[in-house]
C-alpha cells in the first residue's frame, strides 16, 4: 500500500543521489495529494448522496449509516478496479 515510503527507505540505505532522493520525495508528495483528493471526493460524493439536507437529528440515523456504508464500499470497489485496468493496461470490459 505504502510503496513510496519503502522507495524512500531504500534509496536512503542505497546512498542514492541527491536528484534521486528529490524524485522519490516528489512520487510520496504526489501520492499523498492523491489520496487526500480520493478521500476528499469519496466523502463529499458520499455525503451528498445520503445525508438528509435538513438536520434532524446529530448523530446518522440507521438508513444514513447504511447507506453511506454502502457508498463507501462501492465507491472502494470502483477504485480499485479502475487502478486494476489501467495497471494491467487492459481495456475496459
Amino acid at each position: 500500500m505504502f510503496t513510496w515510503v519503502e522507495d524512500i527507505t531504500m534509496a536512503a540505505k542505497n546512498g542514492s543521489t541527491t536528484i534521486e532522493k528529490e524524485q522519490i520525495f516528489g512520487m510520496a508528495e504526489q501520492e499523498m495529494e492523491y489520496r487526500v483528493d480520493l478521500f476528499n471526493r469519496l466523502t463529499k460524493i458520499c455525503f451528498d448522496k445520503c445525508i438528509d439536507k435538513r438536520y434532524k437529528e446529530s448523530e446518522l440515523n440507521m438508513g444514513e449509516n447504511s447507506c453511506i456504508d454502502r457508498c463507501v464500499s462501492k465507491y472502494w470497489q470502483v477504485t480499485n478496479l479502475i487502478g486494476q485496468l489501467l495497471g494491467s493496461n487492459r481495456p475496459p470490459m
